[in-house]
């Protein structure tokens, strides 16, 4: 089965996928943040990772940038509400990281990141 860890500030957001992958029979961790992802994936890293970008304590450029140095094969979709500007130009910032794979403004819709997940997923199979 493979491991999704969802990192994301907001609860509602957080949980939506954690619900949505493990009714697709993903295991699903999640974290808060950058910094609390960073530390579960070290522990176990997971086949997928789904992060915001505009969290507190680690942003997710940072916490892409840092595992992808740590995990060359790290696979990331990036996804973001946009803080205070437009989510496409946080989004922006993600494509000079060569781990994302996909990335999505929110709201999005949900088969857009399950087809994204299959995707990425499949060629671990």
């Amino acid at each position: 089965m493979a491991r999704i860890l969802v990192i994301d500030d907001d609860d509602d957001v957080r949980e939506m996928l954690k619900e949505l992958l493990e009714r697709k029979n993903y295991e699903v961790v999640v974290a808060s943040n950058g910094r609390e992802g960073i530390d579960i994936y070290r522990q176990e890293p997971a086949d997928l990772v789904i992060t915001d970008i505009i969290m507190p304590e680690k942003d997710g450029v940072d916490t892409i940038y840092e595992l992808g140095k740590e995990f060359p094969l790290l696979k990331v979709i990036a996804i973001s509400g946009g803080g205070r500007g437009n989510a496409n130009d946080y989004l922006e910032s993600t494509k000079m990281l060569s781990s994302v794979k996909y990335s999505f403004t929110k709201p999005f819709a949900t088969e857009d990141i399950l087809k994204a997940v299959n995707e990425l997923l499949a060629v671990n199979s």
